[in-house]
């Protein structure tokens, strides 16, 4: 698999497990959410990544049009 495979794959299990954590366990679950959220916004404009960056220093390679791909 591909960074922006793992990217996609991550942020919708941290928006799903979230959402199910903040309607059964606690309202505060909800901020993971809109960290997620936030971060895919920004990466939109700056073209950069935290969790590409990671994946990158442990050699999955890059997919062309990724979440921060030059």
């Amino acid at each position: 698999m591909t960074t922006e495979r793992y990217i996609r794959m991550a942020a919708g299990i941290l928006v799903l497990a979230s959402l199910a954590l903040g309607y059964w366990v606690h309202h505060g679950w909800f901020l993971l959410t809109a960290f997620v959220g936030l971060n895919l916004f920004q990466s939109a404009f700056t073209g950069v990544c935290p969790l590409e960056l990671i994946l990158r220093h442990y050699g999955v390679p890059s997919a062309a049009g990724g979440c921060g791909a030059k």
